[in-house]
């Protein structure tokens, strides 16, 4: 391999990198706030009943609005870099993930400044406002959520690459389609039930029941999400072969499928 095309593959892992790494934490930090899919859109609740008991609409946290780059950055790191690239970057992800949220800690039991409580003691329409109790409640989540989140997203991203190359091994360099959204929609079945699992029923109260009943409202939402990126995901392709050159694009994705050396 000469320089330039060195060079080209070195560059298409940072960018692809940088990207997979910041909408993961992105989306970790403002998973915080849950918003109604129906009335963003402008439609009613569905009220779904599950079990005769739980009334569920698509209520989502935000950062299932940019999850799903994560999803389409994953599977062409995979299509390029194989598994020991979107193991590396996965990892590296998941140690950031762990620090952001250990610097979060940290800074939300700092002593905050008078001033700056007084100067923020008033909303715009003249009510009270507490900003120190803002700040530690929108930025400081629960050990259970850290943890499930965390958990969830490791195992989601390891599945989601053993599917990928097993469907890989059958289709070969045609059916993108098939292997990029397969590999999603098994990962994130997983991934839906795992972090509600350890957040909210080994450290929360919810019961099997309702896990499985918000679980399956996520799971729809990702499930149709993945089918609806595809165009994306055949648009991305292309840029990257172009960029590539069609020689350097077709060794990368044939050394993709072996275990030899990403970079």
């Amino acid at each position: 391999m000469n320089e330039i095309q060195h060079s080209r593959k070195t560059n298409l892992f940072i960018i692809l990198g940088s990207i997979f790494l910041t909408n993961a934490i992105l989306a970790e930090i403002i998973g915080v706030k849950i918003f109604s899919g129906e009335k963003t859109l402008g439609f009613e609740p569905v009220n779904w009943t599950f079990f005769g008991e739980y009334v569920l609409d698509f209520n989502l946290t935000a950062g299932a609005v940019i999850w799903p780059v994560v999803f389409i950055t994953t599977d062409i790191i995979n299509e390029y870099f194989g598994k020991k690239g979107v193991r590396k970057i996965s990892f590296i992800t998941a140690g950031l993930i762990t620090y952001v949220f250990l610097i979060i800690s940290l800074v939300t039991v700092l002593v905050p400044a008078d001033f700056w409580l007084d100067v923020n003691s008033q909303t715009p329409t003249g009510d009270g406002f507490d900003i120190n109790y803002a700040f530690n409640t929108i930025f400081r989540q629960g050990l259970g959520i850290i943890l499930g989140s965390l958990t969830a997203f490791l195992i989601g991203q390891l599945i989601d690459v053993y599917v990928f190359q097993k469907l890989r091994a059958v289709t070969g360099s045609r059916m993108i389609w098939l292997r990029a959204t397969g590999s999603t929609l098994v990962s994130q079945f997983i991934d839906s039930f795992v972090v509600l699992g350890i957040a909210f029923y080994i450290f929360g109260n919810w019961s099997l029941s309702q896990i499985v009943a918000v679980g399956l409202i996520n799971y729809v939402y990702k499930f149709s999400v993945a089918i609806l990126l595809t165009p994306i995901l055949y648009l991305g392709h292309g840029l990257i072969d172009r960029y590539l050159g069609k020689d350097l694009a077709e060794k990368m994705a044939k050394e993709a499928t072996s275990d030899r050396a990403f970079l």
